[in-house]
């Protein structure tokens, strides 16, 4: 295929480039330049509106900063935020910071937004939508914390958590998007996409439209 007929997934994230592949479409990782942890260092009592707000200029700012470099192709940016108690839970560096996280989860209903954009610079198209998703987190024993963090997987998740993977044992409910809460809502998105004209579907499946 063609590289101009491939998407531009904007981000590092394995999850999202997963996601993605699984609905076919080839998709190249092109990580933006964009600073992403500017609220968290000032994470306390946030509104909704803020998270959100933050969100979805965020995942605008990733895309057009990408763009400006590949202005013939369809770029797809998200940002997806762990929200409770009006605070962020970002990424945990330690095992402590990671307990922290799960101790305040634990027994809890929490939100997560993802603000994703697409655009394509050099047909003058592009649209932006948040996501939330509720999600109940079981009460969690100390040993079951500890065990989870001794595993690795808390370490390089918003939250200290990947719903996919062994931390779907902790879920005791969500409301909305599942694969929201994995980082890019793919009904949402794929509306998107449609609604810019930018895939197509066939016997195939589906294709990118340039």
């Amino acid at each position: 295929m063609e590289m101009k007929n491939r998407l531009i997934l904007a981000s590092e994230s394995p999850r999202r480039y997963e996601l993605l592949k699984q609905l076919g479409l080839d998709v190249e990782v092109i990580p933006s330049g964009v600073e992403e942890d500017f609220l968290e260092k000032d994470s306390a009592l946030l509104s909704r509106q803020a998270v959100k707000k933050h969100s979805i200029q965020l995942a605008e700012s990733k895309a057009l900063e990408v763009g400006s470099r590949y202005s013939n192709r369809w770029i797809i940016a998200a940002d997806t935020i762990v929200y409770i108690n009006g605070s962020i839970l970002g990424k945990p560096k330690t095992s402590r910071e990671a307990i922290g996280m799960l101790r305040c989860l634990s027994g809890q209903e929490h939100c997560v937004f993802t603000g994703f954009s697409v655009q394509h610079t050099g047909k003058g198209k592009r649209d932006r939508e948040v996501v939330q998703t509720a999600v109940k987190m079981k009460s969690l024993t100390p040993r079951e914390m500890e065990w989870y963090v001794r595993t690795g997987e808390p370490f390089d998740k918003a939250g200290g958590y990947a719903i996919q993977g062994i931390g779907s044992f902790m879920i005791e409910s969500i409301r909305g998007s599942y694969t929201n809460v994995i980082g890019l809502p793919l009904y949402e998105l794929v509306r998107m996409l449609n609604r810019l004209g930018a895939v197509t579907i066939s016997d195939r499946g589906f294709r990118v439209v340039n």
